[in-house]
């Protein structure tokens, strides 16, 4: 049996699509332990593809809560079986896939708090859900519920401006309405809804965990000024909404003390503190440490680009929500789907599928193209909606480009849509801005340069593989320090 040094620590969970994973971070914070457990190979009974199931009508789209559960019991089991000292843990915090929901079913709020430490939970746990099968971030059936939800608040301008984000079908609040209405009796027969993060966090504390703040702003029914829900959006999805979702809290709330269940089982001290858990997109930018000001683009399949805010400015693309670092502040959340693809291709078509000649092209054109301008959409853009190869000239739209040039429209066009797209939601550039890149186009120096060159900041390459597990153990850190005056407050 491996020893592991005893340390006071936190531990970081992570409650994603395809894992549940942990790392314990040391006071110095450093990661000293991680493990993880795949739903597809780990856990066959499920049979998940990619950790969900993918409905007949391909729109449909859920993970079995119980499946969660069982992950996270391997782990603890696997921890204890290594030698994991779980008396040094001082808190403990997570992320959650976001947008995905929870029904407890009439009762399991008694299973919660009276826990065998003899039995696995995914053992006591099996009668405790009204809806098995949870919908995730993936599902996309819940078009009707969007338009209602719209509807009822004056349109999707007027959504966006009170909870953040227009009606999305992966939002939690459409979801609720379509399990109100398709299956009314399962949901009259829940007592409590939960978020992943927050379900996941109820499974530590033997009780239920509010929702956070940060994670409760991707629901379309957090009002992300006020940090209050909607009532209007409540009534818009569903009777009773409001006692089922229980208040919502700062984002680095604590929010309890661990369950006797993991004091008896596995030798956690009883002080061990639970601190709120919010969503896997918020917890990665508390592992990536942003500032404000700052901005995490990960350059991959599609592109993504965090940002912090100070006055948010809700459109009809991009999201808005609750900074989980400080609760005065906002963060921003844009999806492009054309990102490395599109370079891929333009990669093969004008520079020989070899990226040192495409890196030759950007060196050997002039910053700002000589005033020619590409926007590049192969399959349907999320922000904003578009497709087809738009080309333009100093002069006037033109149909094709020089080879370089074609290349160098290419992204500098891609990194102009992300600043102007950032900037349509309040988002500016600051003297002490930093941009941390990341995934598979973060390697290449030339495509960075690009990058700096628009936005008129340094650029830096980061590894963020585990940063919503990290930032999960980080914010568990920032809890036990208590709120600040400038941290953590509404």
């Amino acid at each position: 049996m491996a020893e592991h040094p005893a340390r006071p620590c936190c531990l970081g969970w992570d409650f994603s699509t395809q894992q549940v994973k942990v790392v314990a971070v040391d006071a110095e914070l450093n990661v000293f332990y991680e493990d993880s457990v795949n739903f597809d190979r780990d856990l066959l009974e499920y049979g998940t593809q990619g950790g969900v199931h993918v409905h007949e009508d391909g729109l449909t789209v859920t993970s079995p809560v119980l499946m969660w559960v069982q992950a996270l019991d391997i782990i603890l089991e696997r921890m204890k079986a290594s030698g994991f000292d779980f008396s040094q843990v001082l808190a403990l915090s997570g992320a959650g896939q976001q947008h995905g929901s929870v029904y407890w079913k009439t009762g399991a709020s008694g299973v919660l708090t009276s826990l065998s430490p003899d039995l696995l939970l995914h053992k006591q746990l099996q009668a405790c859900f009204s809806i098995r099968d949870s919908p995730v971030w993936m599902d996309s059936s819940t078009t009707a519920q969007c338009r209602q939800l719209e509807a009822a608040v004056g349109g999707a301008q007027a959504l966006s401006g009170l909870t953040g984000s227009r009606a999305y079908e992966r939002f939690t609040g459409n979801q609720i309405a379509k399990i109100y209405q398709q299956n009314p009796e399962a949901y009259s027969h829940t007592e409590r809804i939960s978020l992943v993060s927050s379900f996941a966090a109820s499974l530590f504390l033997g009780s239920y965990s509010p929702i956070d703040y940060s994670d409760g702003s991707g629901m379309n029914l957090l009002q992300i000024q006020d940090k209050v829900w909607s009532q209007v959006c409540l009534g818009a999805c569903a009777p009773h909404l409001e006692e089922k979702l229980g208040s919502p809290v700062p984002s680095c709330s604590v929010v309890g003390a661990i369950s006797s269940y993991y004091v008896q089982r596995y030798g956690f001290s009883p002080g061990c503190k639970v601190v709120a858990f919010t969503g896997d997109n918020p917890a990665s930018l508390a592992g990536m440490r942003l500032e404000e000001g700052d901005i995490a683009v990960s350059l991959g399949t599609s592109d993504t680009l965090f940002l912090w805010l100070r006055e948010p400015m809700p459109a009809l693309e991009g999201h808005i929500f609750c900074n989980p670092v400080d609760a005065r502040h906002y963060m921003a959340l844009l999806c492009f789907k054309n990102g490395s693809l599109m370079r891929e291709k333009i990669r093969d078509e004008s520079a020989s599928c070899s990226w040192s000649d495409f890196s030759e092209a950007l060196q050997s054109t002039e910053m700002g193209n000589g005033g020619n301008l590409g926007f590049y959409f192969d399959v349907m853009e999320i922000t904003p909606e578009i497709i087809g190869r738009h080309r333009f000239s100093a002069e006037n739209q033109v149909s094709a480009f020089p080879r370089a040039v074609e290349i160098r429209a290419l992204i500098e066009g891609q990194f102009m849509a992300k600043r102007i797209h950032a900037e349509a939601l309040g988002y500016r550039v600051m003297p002490k801005t930093k941009i941390l890149a990341t995934g598979g186009a973060s390697h290449n120096r030339d495509i960075l340069q690009v990058l700096a060159d628009v936005f008129g900041a340094p650029v830096y390459v980061t590894d963020t593989a585990n940063s919503a597990c990290v930032g999960s153990a980080y914010r568990a850190f920032q809890g036990l320090r208590g709120p600040s005056p400038s941290i953590c407050q509404a």
